[in-house]
């Protein structure tokens, strides 16, 4: 969860200071990475690569072919389970990228609040190799540290640097969740001895595009559009955050959570679960996973059926519309009738 954005983030901190080359939208797989690698030039003093995987072994022949020096992975959740198999198997091919920085390369750079990135990083046998950064609040003496300002809707922050040099951040980006990235972003930044304004900098300037963690103001409504991807971890994310979000007329659209193989069902259900702990003005959700689901809310069986109901009613204004769901229920759809 995370990578694109994070990948962006550091993008527009480093490009403050260094020519850089950078991963174009996802490009992070064992096409994309080589893809990516043959843009290098001589001119270019950085290069910042995604790297994606749905299969064990993935990242570490992407870590072979890259060859990176510095690493960071975002977190780890509840994706591809189909492909990994298990909770288990993503955390260790994630784990792939630490186990190739502790043998050939300098360093990571790791969100110290998370323990499963914690515990992967000593199973890789890192201790001191790493550059932590932490949004906990008891934790203030991490060298990077950062706390959310406010998030209605944007995303503001105040972050510290070695307990000394504060400054605060105001992104474009939607939801608390981003406090991570941004905070990977600012602690990498640092690093390459990248100045605190024009870290800021960096990081104000950015809006995200694609789909993903962006608000999108329309004559009817107020779009938080999340529709890039989706899994349990990132739709509880997106859940949690909308509902803590101080505005009035919330609306859901949510599509199904896709390649989750045998725990599909389970996972929906749980999502539902969640959906159930909140009073939300109306939910609709889209694609035969959650129309399976035992739930109260409305349930259409693919993207167009939605559209036509939408298109037919038009019934949906003056509302803040969170849309989320996997890449394959095309959600983006909806937007030309919201």
């Amino acid at each position: 969860n995370g990578k694109t954005t994070t990948k962006e983030l550091i993008a527009a901190v480093l490009k403050e200071k260094f020519n850089i080359l950078y991963t174009q939208g996802n490009l992070n797989n064992h096409i994309g990475v080589p893809l990516t690698l043959l843009q290098l030039k001589k001119e270019h003093e950085i290069a910042i690569i995604e790297m994606g995987a749905n299969h064990p072994g993935e990242i570490k022949l992407l870590a072979e072919i890259a060859c990176p020096d510095f690493g960071i992975i975002t977190n780890v959740g509840k994706a591809h389970l189909e492909g990994f198999g298990s909770f288990e198997g993503v955390k260790k091919t994630k784990a792939e990228l630490y186990d190739y920085i502790c043998a050939n390369g300098q360093l990571i750079f790791i969100n110290k609040d998370n323990e499963h990135l914690m515990e992967m990083a000593a199973n890789a046998g890192i201790t001191d190799k790493r550059k932590e950064y932490s949004l906990n609040p008891t934790d203030s003496d991490c060298y990077i540290y950062g706390q959310v300002s406010s998030c209605s809707p944007f995303l503001n922050m105040e972050c510290t640097i070695n307990n000394s040099e504060i400054f605060d951040i105001e992104t474009k980006l939607i939801g608390t969740y981003n406090a991570e990235n941004v905070l990977a972003a600012v602690a990498i930044g640092e690093f390459f001895g990248v100045d605190k304004k024009a870290i800021k900098a960096g990081l104000e300037k950015y809006t995200p595009q694609n789909n993903r963690s962006q608000l999108t103001v329309t004559a009817k409504n107020k779009l938080v559009v999340d529709a890039y991807n989706a899994n349990p971890t990132s739709m509880k994310a997106a859940i949690t955050n909308f509902g803590q979000m101080d505005v009035k007329h919330k609306v859901l659209i949510l599509g199904d959570m896709l390649e989750l193989g045998e725990q599909s069902d389970f996972e929906h259900g749980q999502t539902v679960e969640l959906l159930n702990q909140y009073d939300f003005e109306k939910v609709i959700l889209v694609g035969p996973q959650f129309k399976k689901t035992k739930n109260k809310f409305h349930c259409f069986d693919n993207v167009d059926a939605l559209l036509a109901d939408l298109s037919d009613k038009n019934d949906i204004k003056d509302c803040y519309v969170l849309i989320k769901g996997s890449r394959g229920i095309k959600l983006e759809k909806v937007l030309n009738v919201l």
